[in-house]
């Protein structure tokens, strides 16, 4: 879902949506770039930290000062919806995730370096989905440099030991993986794939409706809570 039919879902009018989507995408970017604020378009952002740090730096752009007081705050406006479509779009930031890892004290410094490569999809935590699932959970493929390790309940929600649990995971695909992620699709207690009615095309990314993967008890709670808290169901 782009970020103009988001806004457009949650109640702002087709020309408000088109105007601040235009106004990311097109002058904001631009300002942003020829200031060296940021080094691509504002649209290609993800993390929620990085997009704060670029979009307070805009802010205090003389040209954004300018126009968005010219335009009612129409600038301001349009770069604090799109922190909420990416801050709504994105579970977890790495890089705070990693942070938050090596201040906590209660765990020891093995502990810390395994919940890091977990949360980058590595060390045991891949080691023990590969044995589990051989291959990626919906489609077989097995080329290991290929798949990714997915935390089914999103890391920023779960315990220490729920982020090592390799029933709190699925080896995917990359495209599976990130409509996963986003919560474009989930998975019945049956194991069937179904798809969220605001992902656009998804045969194009290889997803088909009613793919099966072979779920055992152990990962029931974990995917109701998918279907719960991260399915984007309407």
């Amino acid at each position: 879902m782009n970020f103009k039919d988001w806004m457009m879902l949650r109640g702002l009018s087709r020309s408000t949506a088109e105007k601040y989507a235009a106004a990311v995408s097109g002058p904001l970017t631009e300002w942003g770039m020829h200031a060296s604020v940021i080094h691509g378009p504002l649209v290609a952002m993800e993390s929620p930290a990085a997009y704060e740090a670029a979009s307070s730096m805009l802010a205090k752009l003389p040209i954004f000062r300018e126009r968005n007081a010219r335009g009612h705050n129409m600038y301001s406006s349009a770069l604090a919806q799109y922190a909420c479509f990416i801050q709504e779009g994105f579970h977890g930031d790495i890089e705070s995730d990693i942070e938050a890892v090596f201040s906590d004290a209660s765990t020891n410094t093995t502990e810390k370096l395994e919940l890091v490569k977990a949360r980058v999809g590595q060390g045991v935590f891949r080691q023990r989905l590969l044995l589990h699932w051989k291959g990626c959970a919906v489609t077989g493929y097995q080329e290991l440099k290929m798949l990714v390790a997915s935390h089914i309940k999103p890391w920023s929600v779960s315990s220490n030991a729920e982020r090592l649990d390799p029933f709190n995971g699925l080896l995917l695909i990359p495209n599976v993986d990130r409509a996963f992620d986003k919560g474009f699709v989930t998975f019945d207690e049956e194991g069937v794939l179904t798809v969220s009615p605001l992902l656009t095309e998804p045969k194009a990314l290889g997803i088909v409706e009613g793919a099966c993967i072979a779920l055992q008890p152990q990962h029931q709670p974990y995917m109701a809570h998918h279907r719960a808290h991260v399915f984007l169901a309407k």
